[in-house]
């Protein structure tokens, strides 16, 4: 028993000395937030659908607890586990994406959960790291060998986006295709295949907005808010007058009693009214520090598959923040998007996760593990 605690022990301290240890804290106080904002605003949603109290409270801590769990299994992993485990599962939501279409169910007008064996899960959630991680193992061959990437890569990306415009997830859509330019970009990829890249983007977006109506009005609702009836994000506007600067205090707001998203999509809100803008500057604050540093510590790495791979990850996670406050704020038009690690919901926190995780796993600091390792050699 004592050799077997002894042995947990030497892991933890190994993972935390090779780990990025502020990013760790910076995510400990965005899932503090979560705790706090899931608690106040899902009471109110819990009883106007007839639910304990606590019901997505406690759901939101075993959805944390968990992707604490994920985090440290995946950062703990090495680079070549990591490339593995993102194919097989891009290859498994690839699958699961084709699934939807037949088998998946309905919410809110578009097709995108799936149940298996009683668990509902969103595959467009969970693909976003995996192919990230693919497309930047991809695009990393081509400087080992005359590698096809773009043209293997470029495949992949319509592939998912003609899934994702199926269920249809106009939302998802833009965010992968932002990230999959990105990468583009970084990888130096000649200027006539990113703006090919960009053409195929543009001519997605414009057929979204021509044949999916709710993409049209909510366009339409961005571009003229005083003529349209843009219910939640008028009210979100309001929580952030009502709360000011310093906000009206813990569980006092009226917001979440008036919008039905106001624990996912719209919790930004909460925050705003309840905790004020200084507060919510710090939340935004947290998201930057985390994106810049993990920026940072990629300057002087060699690794073209960390750099690129690392890159789609911390752009999907800094894209989805921006997303989310910009709705909040009316700056984007309105799209089902959760702020990471503190709206409700399991497919995003999990899937977000496993992004983190692995973003840890390529920048963790291998000298610290081999040191230990060399120790533990010696001391047999």
């Amino acid at each position: 028993m004592l050799q077997q605690y002894n042995k947990n022990n030497s892991f933890i301290k190994k993972w935390w000395r090779s780990i990025d240890q502020q990013i760790i804290i910076a995510l400990i106080i965005l899932f503090s937030f979560s705790l706090i904002l899931v608690t106040t605003s899902g009471s109110i949603i819990a009883n106007k659908l007839g639910l304990d109290e606590y019901h997505f409270s406690s759901r939101q801590m075993i959805y944390l607890f968990l992707a604490s769990l994920l985090i440290v299994i995946f950062s703990s992993f090495e680079q070549k586990w990591l490339k593995r485990i993102a194919i097989l599962g891009f290859v498994a939501n690839l699958i699961l994406l084709i699934l939807v279409k037949f088998y998946g169910y309905e919410v809110k007008g578009a097709t995108r959960w799936i149940s298996i064996f009683g668990i509902s899960m969103q595959p467009s959630e969970f693909i976003k790291p995996f192919f990230a991680v693919v497309v930047g193992w991809l695009l990393s061959l081509k400087f080992e060998d005359e590698f096809p990437s773009f043209s293997i890569c470029l495949f992949l990306y319509v592939l998912v986006a003609v899934l994702l415009i199926l269920q249809p997830d106009f939302g998802m859509f833009v965010m992968i295709s932002a990230v999959f330019g990105i990468q583009l970009f970084v990888s130096g990829m000649p200027l006539l295949w990113i703006i090919l890249a960009f053409i195929v983007s543009m001519f997605g977006i414009s057929g979204a907005y021509f044949f999916l109506p709710h993409v049209t009005k909510r366009v339409n609702n961005f571009l003229d808010p005083d003529s349209s009836e843009n219910y939640q994000v008028t009210k979100s506007l309001m929580a952030f007058e009502h709360g000011g600067m310093y906000g009206i205090g813990p569980g006092e707001g009226s917001v979440k009693q008036v919008l039905p998203d106001s624990h996912t999509d719209f919790i930004f809100a909460v925050a705003g009214e309840e905790f004020g803008a200084i507060i919510c500057l710090i939340v935004i604050g947290t998201f930057a520090f985390i994106v810049i540093r993990s920026l940072l510590k990629l300057i002087n790495e060699n690794d073209k598959f960390v750099q690129f791979a690392s890159i789609g990850i911390i752009s999907q996670f800094g894209l989805q923040s921006i997303i989310n406050i910009g709705v909040t704020l009316n700056l984007l038009p309105t799209k089902g998007m959760t702020l990471p690690f503190i709206s409700y919901g399991g497919s995003s926190t999990i899937a977000i996760s496993i992004g983190i995780g692995m973003l840890l796993g390529f920048t963790k600091q291998v000298t610290s593990l081999t040191k230990y390792k060399i120790r533990d050699i010696d001391l047999e």
